[in-house]
């Protein structure tokens, strides 16, 4: 029986810059280790000419050329594990290579571009866009409230929408944090603290704080959405596997017109008493095939962040799998 022969590829990086490649390599030549240890392969330098070997040398090549055209701004191990994470991910047909389509996997914010990785982020995005009320179920890190909340911005800025409001039901996590001191909103923020993050990123601290203040964003408890209808929105329920049912039928109708609704949950991660069912393990069945209304469902090879939380991920699945 023969072994698959072993791809081979050489590539030459220009313009040679001994800096930028400095860059490429990490200290120690850690980038590229890591470049092996991850893709299984096995990276030779001399200057700027590098060799690899693998099955997945066509991959690596592909990622070095790329890293290296972002050298000039310095290259960090999270750069290396996104790029490498990135190649797992298969595109779909017509993104983002082909050209005209850019725009489409890509969100506007004051501080930079956000592009969608992989197959189930441009679908997410495009979803976004295109759909009244989209939903992004899956597990941790893979990018679901922090795209919710690039295109939440988009639309701001765009004057799309006149006014983002971020919802989350406050559900501890097993934990129980008694009456917390201070007003409705300093109560709220610990359970809205992700996506505080992300607008501190995408519009910096001053100009959050300033919005926060003209109520033109709006940070709200879900049980305090009863009753309200919210036109001209940009909506974000986050954590949405911590609603009931009714909780969840509450929230989906207070959209109001020139709205748009994003909901996001990972329906393994539910903290809810163990007699209730999840709304959104509910809505999933309740609203497929309902127009105006888009699914997409993420996994563990769409986790983006350190590289031991997709471990993490898939070993809880498989262990899922056994019960």
């Amino acid at each position: 029986m023969s072994t698959p022969a072993v791809t081979a590829r050489e590539l030459t990086l220009e313009p040679a810059d001994n800096e930028r490649l400095a860059s490429l390599c990490g200290p120690l030549d850690d980038h590229l280790r890591q470049l092996e240890n991850r893709l299984g392969v096995s990276v030779h330098r001399r200057g700027s000419r590098f060799q690899v070997s693998g099955e997945r040398a066509d991959d690596a090549v592909k990622i070095l050329k790329q890293l290296y055209g972002r050298s000039v701004a310095g290259v960090t191990p999270k750069d290396v594990h996104l790029a490498i994470q990135e190649a797992g991910m298969q595109a779909p047909m017509g993104t983002p290579e082909e050209p005209g389509r850019a725009d489409e996997v890509q969100v506007q914010t004051q501080r930079g571009t956000i592009r969608g990785r992989g197959a189930n982020q441009l679908s997410y995005l495009a979803a976004i866009r295109q759909a009244d009320l989209t939903f992004g179920i899956g597990p941790a890190g893979t990018g679901k409230t922090y795209l919710a909340v690039a295109c939440a911005v988009e639309s701001l800025l765009a004057d799309r929408v006149r006014r983002i409001v971020l919802v989350r039901p406050a559900v501890e996590a097993g934990e129980r944090l008694g009456f917390l001191p201070g007003d409705l909103s300093q109560k709220v923020d610990p359970y809205l603290r992700p996506m505080y993050d992300a607008l501190y990123e995408m519009l910096g601290f001053e100009k959050v704080t300033r919005l926060i203040e003209r109520n033109v964003i709006e940070v709200a408890p879900l049980a305090f959405m009863r009753g309200r209808t919210l036109n001209d929105a940009f909506i974000i329920l986050d954590e949405a596997q911590n609603t009931t049912i009714e909780q969840m039928k509450m929230f989906l109708t207070r959209i109001g017109f020139g709205s748009k609704a994003v909901v996001t949950g990972d329906v393994t991660q539910t903290d809810l008493p163990g007699n209730r069912i999840s709304g959104l393990r509910h809505v999933i069945d309740v609203l497929r095939g309902v127009q105006g209304v888009a699914f997409t469902m993420f996994t563990s090879q769409d986790v983006v962040r350190h590289p031991l939380v997709q471990r993490i991920v898939q070993a809880y699945e498989r262990a899922g799998d056994k019960e």
